[in-house]
């Protein structure tokens, strides 16, 4: 069952389109609420400020993935730049976060089907976790275009909102803060979830064509989408019911579309945002397990999850295990706390991917780059040393609790690297 490399099956269309349906996907639909919660009708700008954020990193995430175009991604960058304790720290953090936020991203889907058939939540999240492993399974190929399929489905859910909202723009002030400018960061730091995603599409440069140049034009473009949507919707959702309203609601995209269109658009919104959330599960996944292969190919995770299928080229011990650990985490959970405990791993990665584009280009400065961030003094890339300080900033917001277990994560990962490092 295990031979050769990858299957090179993924073009810049692919690309895009999966990128844009990780980053999409259910953050936007989740987030929305609790963000207007702190940041009132100024929500769009915490989302332009965690899309700056996520820009200087996006950048950096381009130079290194055309220097090392593997799917173990963060873990190839960190080896190169810092050696591989640290990469393994980082990469065990990425795949936690990936699979936990499978399994809630899951739940919420279990939750959106209830509503609309009566089952259960958690056989639901279930049968969608295991349905969506055996596509990944089956090929990277289909689940690109499943995911394309998806994507276009929840953009236009987003597109429905913004139209939602036109007759009602210039209704209310746009810079309400009912918590200042705090809370604009705070409800930031939150939102910051919703931009996940664009760091995961290198991890698709095995099984991309020309990826020293095709995954880095690809990222840029899909977050430059995601963002102009985000903050168009942000605009159109505070137009129509205001921060209060969306704050209130469960759901405040169907909140958006009752009130502007009536009951009927609601249950249209829930079938957008089952969508929404089976793409995130099936990108979150397929991330997941990719750079698990990575890893282990490596010799630091255990070899079996290195096999790739003799037909399929799949990686499909990494993809059932991913699988399986996102089942394990099926449990009802606060999506707020959920979301920043993923945001801090996210964090923590993005400030090390930061430092590997600095180190690499002192210590490395001949290897070839056919991406380069741009803007520097002397040998130095200025970019970088603003992602690191941006991903401090939205660091700091995180609430004790959130930092605190995001710690006891990162140190069982420094447990599992010393061994890792005995056993390799």
């Amino acid at each position: 069952m295990e031979t050769g490399g990858l299957s090179r099956s993924l073009g810049f269309v692919e690309v895009t389109l999966s990128g844009i349906g990780i980053i999409l996907g259910a953050g936007i639909y989740a987030l929305i609420g609790t963000a207007a919660a702190g940041a009132g009708n100024a929500v769009w700008l915490s989302f332009a400020i965690s899309a700056v954020v996520a820009l200087f990193t996006a950048l950096s995430y381009a130079e290194l993935s055309s220097m090392f175009p593997k799917s173990g991604a963060e873990y190839e960058y960190t080896a190169a730049a810092l050696g591989e304790f640290v990469a393994f720290v980082v990469g065990w953090l990425i795949i936690f976060s990936g699979i936990v936020g499978a399994a809630t991203v899951a739940l919420g889907f279990g939750g959106y089907l209830g509503g609309l058939l009566i089952i259960p939540r958690l056989p639901a999240a279930i049968g969608l976790i295991v349905v969506l492993s055996v596509i990944l399974v089956v090929g990277v190929r289909e689940s690109a275009l499943l995911a394309g399929l998806f994507t276009v489905v929840e953009g236009c859910g987003l597109v429905l909102v913004i139209i939602a909202g036109l007759p009602y723009l210039g209704k209310v002030d746009y810079f309400e803060m009912p918590l200042g400018i705090s809370g604009v960061f705070t409800a930031a730091a939150l939102v910051f979830f919703a931009y996940m995603g664009f760091e995961e599409m290198v991890k698709f440069s095995e099984e991309t064509t020309d990826p020293e140049r095709t995954v880095p034009r690809a990222l840029m473009v899909a977050l430059a989408v995601c963002t102009v949507l985000y903050v168009l919707v942000c605009f159109s959702a505070v137009s129509v019911v205001g921060w209060e309203g969306l704050a209130a609601s469960d759901a405040p995209f169907a909140a958006v579309a009752v009130a502007a269109w009536g009951p009927g658009a609601a249950r249209l919104l829930s079938v957008i945002a089952l969508f929404a959330t089976a793409n995130t599960v099936l990108l979150m996944l397929l991330a997941s397990s990719r750079i698990s292969y990575g890893m282990a190919r490596s010799g630091t995770l255990p070899r079996p999850l290195a096999r790739v299928h003799a037909t399929r080229r799949t990686p499909w011990v990494a993809v059932i295990v991913a699988g399986i650990g996102a089942c394990i985490f099926l449990f009802p959970g606060d999506i707020e706390f959920v979301a920043n405990v993923s945001n801090f791993t996210l964090f923590v990665t993005f400030l090390v991917v930061n430092a590997s584009v600095i180190i690499l280009r002192l210590r490395d400065p001949g290897r070839a780059r056919p991406f380069r961030v741009p803007g520097r003094i002397g040998p130095l890339p200025v970019l970088p040393f603003f992602g690191i300080a941006s991903c401090l900033f939205l660091f700091v917001q995180l609430t004790p609790e959130v930092i605190g277990i995001g710690t006891v994560l990162a140190i069982t990962g420094c447990i599992v690297a010393l061994f890792a490092g005995k056993r390799k």
